[in-house]
């Protein structure tokens, strides 16, 4: 049992500071992220400045919210995932010469391109997010279990 709460726990952590991580460095730069944004065609030019800017603080503020298992971050993750899926389809299937985004403007350099990103995120979008979810579903079954057996011991009333 400890076990499993320590490895939801790392897991979890991991996660937020991928998501924190990356959001904080494309803040850093929303100038060089803009461009990277806009070499994908899907955002209007007058839009980019609000999406470069707003989409690393919606990841950066739901990282934070995953690091203190806040209800709720989670699932934005996941939904950001899904975003992110989306695109890097679309970048693959028009077989687009653009660099993820993912890490910031240099992120070309350090990466294989477009499809390693896809599958790093089916990766986390597939194994990650629903262990996370299951994890917290299980653990949350655990503690109502434990609230019910200390009530039947405390009032003695069994159902």
């Amino acid at each position: 049992m400890i076990a499993w709460i320590w490895s939801y726990r790392i897991v979890r952590t991991a996660m937020a500071a991928l998501f924190i991580y990356g959001g904080v460095v494309k803040l850093i730069d929303p100038k060089a992220f803009a461009r990277i944004i806009s070499g994908y065609g899907l955002v209007p030019e007058m839009f980019l400045p609000v999406v470069a800017i707003g989409l690393p603080l919606i990841e950066t503020i739901a990282g934070i919210g995953l690091l203190l298992d806040m209800r709720g971050s989670l699932s934005v993750i996941a939904s950001l995932l899904g975003m992110f899926l989306l695109v890097l389809g679309y970048g693959i299937s028009l077989n687009l010469n653009v660099d993820c985004g993912c890490f910031g403007a240099d992120d070309l350099a350090r990466q294989a391109g477009l499809k390693q990103a896809f599958w790093r995120d089916v990766l986390l979008g597939g194994v990650v997010v629903p262990y996370l979810y299951l994890s917290r579903r299980l653990r949350l079954r655990a503690s109502s279990v434990k609230v019910e057996l200390t009530k039947e011991a405390v009032t003695g009333d069994r159902k």
